[in-house]
């Protein structure tokens, strides 16, 4: 391999997952199919990272790609919630933070769920054609106005989140997957989302040892593929790099300190944190030169590639750097297709599935089965059952979403939506891209369902000011019939001083179309005057 060719293999670029460019949702970070064919078959792109799409089709879309590679690809997804979470049709669980609620009061549950978990995702990804799993994330989300991380860590203590990042772990080993340690040293204890500003973390070294870095620990030791970077300014360690572009953090702790072995990966390159300081060729080199292996979600695969091979004609990367990096890539790539190796272009890898197999190995009854227990064991509900009011002769359906045009688990067949139309409930939405009325329409009794969640690119983690006030009125007018909270329970702790006793309410981890049900059950069973028992 020339030196471009080894570069290249150090590049996981982002595509739909869908087979067709006019299905593209993402065009600014998603190539059309003629420049996505010339990274990979052209010049030698390693990898692919997918977001969205069925997963029928991604199993076709993964099957095209791989016959434009000459290596096999790394093919990750952050399915951090399951395959489901990102690909419609396959299992979709609840955010980790749900199986932390299950062990305080039962950790030996929590254990296994968190392993059937890990397990199940691996079954489906290896089903479909993923290899790389970007989970588990390993933060310690100790600050509740963390925008970001929030309920996708396993946790707000250190104990907790190593145990059940662990498990999950252990869950995925029977399958040829890489799983993903995230984000190092720890994204837990901030308040800024790394995908618009820089965030900066000022703890002390003896406190990120304490809290942060421990989970990372138990996650090598478990035996974790990679680890992912975050973009972290941590004075501390590095008081001019963030942790993505720090060779004193990927190389002098993770590497050197901890003893880390396996496949560091960038978070990804298109984030404000980095791309908005340094730009792509810059933030390219410096993440090579702080020790990282794989550069993820470039903009454009060509620029990181040019950047770095420029970088070692000039000397400032040594190639025996870029040959450590590519051994590193092979290891991994041999553990997900046994029978390839290096040398070889393709080996005998067979990456065509039936159609038949796949639907038979997505969201069988176990999974299922396991989805349930978890949103049923996490669910916490209160308030009192409620008078009938005759009185009353509208009923109001208000969902607060954070973008309604963005959210797979909300349509007019969903249980949101579907079930409270079915009894009458006129649908009202607000969005974050909404106008908020400073009065809703008087002598509407209201169902109120709220999904809120920090994640990634989210606009909101908590309820505006606009919101909230809304909200209040329809307290103080007596008017609110029931609650419902799909998400961070950080939003039903903002919530529960202003209800009173009489007013019901669910609270439940998982948004998905199964918890909106097994929500809606609940809640409806405490109307009186809705003898529903669905």
């Amino acid at each position: 391999m020339n030196l471009a060719e080894k570069v290249a293999q150090m590049v996981v670029v982002r595509a739909s997952g869908n087979l067709f460019d006019n299905q593209i949702r993402y065009p600014d970070w998603e190539p059309p199919t003629n420049k996505l064919k010339y990274w990979l078959q052209d010049l030698g792109v390693g990898g692919v990272i997918f977001v969205d799409g069925s997963a029928i089709d991604l199993a076709t879309r993964i099957q095209q790609l791989q016959s434009w590679a000459k290596i096999p690809l790394l093919l990750a997804a952050d399915i951090e919630e399951g395959v489901g979470q990102r690909f419609a049709g396959a299992t979709w669980f609840p955010p980790p933070m749900a199986i932390a609620a299950i062990a305080q009061t039962n950790p030996k549950k929590a254990i296994e769920y968190a392993e059937t978990m890990g397990t199940i995702t691996a079954q489906e990804s290896v089903a479909i054609g993923l290899n790389w799993i970007l989970a588990p994330v390993v933060d310690v989300n100790n600050n509740p106005g963390n925008p970001v991380i929030n309920i996708r860590a396993f946790g707000e203590t250190t104990e907790l989140v190593g145990q059940l990042a662990t498990a999950f772990i252990r869950g995925t080993q029977q399958y040829p997957v890489l799983t993903t340690a995230k984000h190092f040293p720890g994204h837990g204890d901030t308040t800024v989302d790394s995908h618009f500003e820089l965030p900066v973390l000022p703890h002390s070294e003896s406190r990120l040892a304490e809290i942060e870095l421990l989970p990372f620990v138990e996650a090598i030791a478990a035996g974790v593929d990679s680890v992912m970077s975050a973009h972290l300014l941590i004075p501390a360690w590095d008081s001019e790099l963030p942790a993505t572009l720090s060779h004193k953090i990927i190389t002098g702790k993770l590497r050197q300190k901890l003893g880390f072995n396996g496949l560091v990966v960038t978070d990804a390159l298109v984030m404000g944190a980095i791309a908005n300081r340094y730009g792509l060729a810059e933030a390219s080199v410096l993440a090579v030169e702080a020790g990282a292996d794989i550069l993820l979600m470039p903009l454009d695969a060509e620029v990181t590639i040019n950047a770095v091979c420029h970088a070692v004609s000039q000397g400032r990367i040594s190639e025996s750097r870029i040959d450590e990096s590519l051994q590193r890539i092979w290891q991994v790539k041999t553990k997900v297709y046994p029978t390839w190796q290096p040398g070889n272009e393709r080996g005998s890898e067979n990456f065509s599935a039936s159609t038949y197999y796949l639907v038979e190995k997505l969201f069988q009854s176990h999974a299922q089965e396991t989805v349930t227990k978890i949103l049923h064991d996490s669910l916490q509900v209160g308030g009192s059952y409620l008078p009938p009011k005759p009185n009353v002769k509208h009923l109001r359906n208000l969902v607060f979403v954070d973008d309604i045009l963005n959210s797979a688990f909300l349509g007019n067949y969903t249980p949101a939506v579907a079930l409270p139309r079915k009894f009458g409930y006129q649908l009202q939405i607000i969005d974050s891209n909404s106008e908020i009325p400073e009065a809703l329409t008087p002598n509407h009794l209201t169902l109120l369902q709220l999904f809120i969640r920090g994640s990634a690119f989210s606009k909101i983690a908590s309820l505006t000011q606009a919101s909230q006030d809304l909200i209040k009125k329809l307290l103080i007018n007596s008017e609110l019939q029931g609650l419902i909270i799909y998400g961070s329970q950080y939003t039903l702790k903002q919530f529960l001083p202003e209800l009173s006793s009489d007013i019901p309410y669910v609270f439940c981890y998982g948004q998905m179309p199964q918890a909106q049900a097994i929500a809606l059950k609940l809640l409806f069973q405490r109307f009186t005057n809705l003898q529903v028992f669905l």
